[in-house]
């Protein structure tokens, strides 16, 4: 397990034999690493060079440390997903090869608020707000707070929540959504969807917010989805202009 000679830093050598071996299933999942001494015994590498290399897995959600307690693997994401394309999140769990999953929590008419008033720009006094923990292969991985118009909802809606409610919307007939505006940030904490998705306080979420539009410019949906980020990945593709 020692270090190969070559000409770059000893401590980007280590950063890569480590990304290997946790690769190779050396090192599983929430895993903990031997200690700072053992590790750098079996690298052949001093103990500075070492902290050095775990610093920067660290900032790359590669490991993770428990204060007195030690050092662990992260979880990898089970699905990657580029999001230059308005998709719904069973589509995103299904591209994965794995199979989606619903529990409804909570369905109910709400008054509007003053922000959702503002979002929505209507003068309806109430909304549908819907919330659903989504699963991947019965893990859960996704908590989903969903505002949707009373009109743009078909009927018997209780029964049609335990698949896409972008596509439950679509298949009313009402509406056809054309384009959404998403904004998307890191959290590290979250009560409701920390505890929907037993997360603890190793964990981070990823946050989209997506407002969705139809094709005649009137919003629809608005929804705020907490992604474990141990879970998933998105990236995008950009083009030079």
């Amino acid at each position: 397990m020692f270090v190969k000679k070559d000409p770059r830093h000893l401590y980007v050598q280590v950063i890569e034999r480590l990304k290997k071996d946790i690769e190779s299933g050396l090192f599983q999942e929430h895993e903990r690493l031997p200690s700072e001494a053992k590790l750098s015994e079996l690298l052949g590498v001093s103990r500075a060079t070492l902290r050095e290399a775990l610093r920067v897995l660290e900032e790359e959600k590669v490991i993770f440390r428990k204060h007195g307690v030690g050092t662990f693997v992260t979880s990898q994401p089970m699905v990657l997903s580029g999001i230059e394309q308005l998709s719904s999140i069973t589509t995103m769990i299904h591209n994965a090869n794995m199979e989606p999953g619903t529990i409804v929590q909570n369905l109910s008419i709400i008054p509007l608020t003053e922000e959702l008033t503002e979002r929505f720009k209507t003068n309806d006094k109430k909304i549908v707000q819907i919330k659903r923990i989504r699963t991947a292969d019965g893990e859960p991985v996704v908590y989903c707070v969903d505002h949707v118009l009373l009109e743009c909802l078909p009927d018997g809606l209780e029964s049609q929540l335990d698949a896409s409610l972008f596509d439950t919307i679509e298949r009313s007939g009402m509406t056809r959504i054309g384009q959404a505006v998403a904004e998307i940030e890191p959290i590290s904490y979250h009560p409701e969807a920390f505890k929907a998705l037993s997360c603890d306080t190793s964990q981070s979420l990823l946050s989209l917010s997506q407002e969705h539009f139809s094709e005649e410019g009137k919003m629809v949906l608005y929804s705020e989805n907490y992604f474990r980020a141990d879970k998933f990945k998105f990236h995008v593709v950009r083009r030079r202009v």
